[in-house]
Order: C-alpha cells, then structure tokens, then sequence
C-alpha cells in the first residue's frame, strides 16, 4: 500500500511537532511537511501536494476553515481532515461547509488518525463518533431549508417523498445513505449488503443526484437532517 502523503497544520508548537512525529511512526504514512497557520498551510499544499492536510481550525493570519476553503477549490485532489479541540456546532459545519471530509477531535490516537486518513483518501467521510451525535441534534433540529422554484421547461429540483423518503430516493439507496452517515467505505457497504462495489457506486451516484449532494460529507449532513442516519453515541 503506498504511504499516504500528510501535512499537518496546527499554530500550537508543541501539538504540531507531536503530530508530525507520532504520525511518522506509522508505516503507511508520509508527513511531507507542517505549517504553524492557514497562509502556510495552502501555499504549502501547493508546493508538495500531499494527499491529506490535517487541519486545525483556530490558527493566525488565516483560520482552518478559510484555509481548507482554499485548498478544495485550489487542490481538489488533496482531502482535510480537521483536528481540533473544538466540536461545537458551529465549528463542524463550517469545517464541512469548506469541504472538510473528516473531523476529529484532538483526544484521538494514531489508529483513528490513519483510519481517518484513509477514508477520505477513498472518497469517505469519517466523523468522530461525538461529533456525529452533536451533528444529528443539531441538524434534526433545523427546518427543511426553502428549495426555489426550476426554471420554466425544467424538471423540479426535489421531487417529493415516496414511502417516506426525501426525494424520490429507493429503499435500497437510503440504506447506502444511512450506511454513508455510519462513515463505512464503498467496501464495506457492498460487503453489507451483499452486493457488488460497482453497484455501490451506482447507488451513490443516484442518490447524490437527486438529493442534490456534492460528495459524502453533504451526504452526512443531509442523512441526519431527514433521518435517515443511526443517532450517534449520546444521543
């Protein structure tokens, strides 16, 4: 398996350095390079192309989640996973908004760093298992948000529930969804449900086009607001 390329970006000194070093340590890991606030962060992703950016969120002259705004729309290929202190409400989903794939929180091992990494190098998302529950509380508790109306020879951009599913989703793609939210790999969802990753990926391309979702952390957001997502430990 070829070593996944990370940067770690945190202001705090003595947090980036243990990082940088603790990742070094584990096999199927580069650290090509650590960057003490946003501003070095993308100029740094730009310079040595890692595969994942480990993010954290209060930093100087540029915040995590300006800089991981930046970095998706500059370097689409290399996923963040932001490591923070901080899980607040607010904090997530503007972490996610900027297009952040993952999100820990800063108690977490090696094991679940690496998980983390590979996941949304595969195109998964993973959320600590906190900040799910916070998510789904905070989400189920919002109103459905106003859709406006297709231009004129359109089809509508939300069709309405069937057996009670959002959006015209099938059975079958709404498990695929509640498994998404649970945070399992392509791999593991077709190992689930017996069926083939090909299939898999058929499921998620339809549902994602109905529902109107950009990738898995969207999907996430979404699973918990129409409740179609497990509820997250305590709550």
């Amino acid at each position: 398996m070829t070593a996944a390329r990370v940067l770690v970006a945190d202001d705090q000194a003595v947090v980036r350095d243990g990082l940088v070093l603790l990742l070094g340590l584990l096999p199927d890991i580069e650290v090509v390079g650590s960057a003490a606030d946003g501003e070095a962060a993308v100029r740094l992703v730009a310079e040595s192309r890692p595969d994942v950016v480990l993010m954290d969120l209060r930093m100087p002259r540029m915040d995590g989640v300006e800089a991981t705004r930046r970095i998706r729309a500059e370097h689409p290929d290399t996923q963040v996973v932001v490591l923070t202190t901080y899980s607040d409400d607010e904090s997530v989903f503007a972490a996610l908004r900027a297009g952040a794939r993952g999100f820990l929180t800063k108690d977490a091992d090696a094991e679940e760093i690496a998980r983390a990494v590979r996941a949304v190098m595969n195109g998964d998302a993973r959320l600590d298992p906190g900040v799910q529950g916070r998510l789904l509380r905070t989400v189920t508790a919002l109103p459905e948000p106003e859709v406006p109306p297709s231009p004129p020879g359109e089809p509508p951009r939300r069709r309405p529930a069937v057996n009670g599913l959002p959006d015209g989703l099938t059975p079958r793609e709404a498990e695929v969804l509640r498994l998404i939210a649970r945070g399992l790999s392509n791999g593991e969802i077709a190992a689930g449900l017996f069926i083939s990753e090909a299939t898999v990926k058929t499921h998620i391309n339809n549902l994602f086009a109905k529902a109107g979702l950009r990738d898995r952390a969207q999907a996430v957001v979404y699973a918990y607001r129409h409740g179609l997502a497990d509820p997250g430990p305590g709550s």
